[in-house]
């Protein structure tokens, strides 16, 4: 069982037919899908799965803190099992593919405290942008 539907299942949280196929699809490593990328592997899983139900549920997952919303640059959303470990983005600047790392040292020291403004830093998203090697090599 994937570590997402552990956590769910651990919450309670009512597991139709539909709601365990979306957490099916979003377990595994680097997972960064957009709701329509759920909804067509889904459906393939679950042909009669509507893209309301997929919506449906990703906004629940959401809400629960189970999945969290990833935006970069303006692209579509991207939804994130990996909610309950800490860690920052790598996204290619050409195709778009995520994928998540793990950087060493406390991000939070990074910020001198001249220029926190006042502000008590509750938490830290990091951002690293470049090129993947399938778009290097085009």
């Amino acid at each position: 069982m994937s570590d997402l539907l552990e956590r769910l299942r651990g919450r309670g949280w009512r597991l139709t037919a539909q709601r365990r196929v979306v957490a099916e699809v979003l377990d595994g490593d680097h997972v960064h899908y957009t709701a329509d990328e759920v909804h067509a592997k889904a459906a393939e899983l679950l042909p009669e799965i509507s893209r309301a139900t997929v919506y449906n549920t990703l906004g629940e997952l959401v809400s629960l803190g189970e999945v969290m919303e990833v935006s970069t640059d303006g692209r579509a959303k991207r939804y994130d099992p990996n909610a309950h470990h800490a860690h920052q983005h790598l996204v290619c600047s050409q195709c778009g593919t995520i994928r998540d790392v793990h950087p060493t040292g406390d991000l939070m020291a990074v910020l001198p405290a001249e220029e926190r403004f006042g502000f008590q830093v509750a938490a830290v998203e990091v951002t690293y942008r470049g090129v993947c090697p399938s778009c290097s090599t085009s």
